[in-house]
């Protein structure tokens, strides 16, 4: 899925991103039948509109910090080993739950557009407020007003409703709604000192979880591609486009409980992503 040029976005060098640190702290079960073609059609539209989820993060209180990272020695095992950790730390600076603050290198480029995944992938998205937080915190100034003209359209209470949230982009009492991205490795396709190509392949949930939902708690495989500009001294994104996969074979696992997926989501804190 593509935002255009103009709207914001994800994607690649070398080198696969790394989580650094957690930052957190009897329904029905969800069983192995397929749902019939009404559900997958309102599921590809969920996948989708996540998918456009992963352009702007979660909600954003606190006020900015200043990430200062320092370079450390280069981790001489990083090129036989490209989920090693390698030679910039962290960063140290948020605006509200969003790292900022991404050093001006290929490993900055990649960490930005992993925490950027993370915001855009978050249930944050759906809510007017929190959206425009999102995408102001991880977007190209230029970029901005255009990509919520058309974020505002797509998650119309028409669209909010078929998903099963209220047209605020709340859950149903008694339901838990679950849009979450996770990275699991990135790739520098083109680098300059000034804008950065990066793909990020991830997995995500999306779902209502709860006892009694009828759209239980799903996950998919996606890669973004984000280009980046440096932009007052931080990485941003100008545009993005989703392409599924690449997607591992399903193992064996039980499906949990529905009840228990809401409990995990509200109890299992996220992570802050860098090389």
């Amino acid at each position: 899925m593509s935002l255009g040029d103009d709207n914001g976005g994800f994607g690649g060098g070398s080198g696969q991103t790394r989580t650094r640190l957690p930052e957190g702290g009897s329904g029905d079960p969800y069983d192995d039948t397929r749902r019939p073609p009404t559900a997958r059609s309102s599921r590809s539209l969920i996948t989708v509109v996540g998918v456009v989820v992963l352009l702007i993060a979660a909600i954003a209180f606190a006020n900015r910090g200043d990430g200062d990272p320092e370079k450390t020695d280069a981790n001489p095992s990083a090129a036989r080993n490209p989920t090693a950790a390698t030679g910039v730390r962290p960063v140290t600076g948020k605006t509200g739950p969003i790292p900022t603050g991404f050093a001006q290198n290929e490993q900055g480029a990649q960490s930005a557009a992993s925490n950027f995944a993370v915001a855009l992938g978050s249930d944050g998205m759906f809510r007017a407020g929190t959206r425009r937080t999102i995408v102001e915190t991880t977007h190209d100034p230029a970029v901005v007003a255009g990509l919520m003209k058309r974020l505002d359209d797509s998650y119309s209470p028409g669209f909010l409703a078929n998903i099963g949230l209220g047209a605020d982009g709340t859950a149903p009492s008694g339901l838990t709604f679950v849009s979450r991205t996770i990275p699991v490795g990135t790739k520098v396709r083109d680098f300059s000192n000034d804008s950065a190509t990066v793909e990020v392949w991830c997995t995500g949930l999306v779902g209502l979880a709860g006892e009694g939902s009828t759209k239980p708690v799903t996950s998919n495989w996606f890669t973004i591609t984000e280009k980046l500009r440096w932009v007052g001294n931080d990485w941003k994104i100008v545009s993005s486009e989703q392409a599924e996969g690449p997607t591992p074979v399903n193992g064996d696992n039980r499906a949990s409980t529905a009840d228990d997926i809401a409990e995990a989501v509200q109890e299992y804190g996220g992570f802050t992503y860098a090389r």
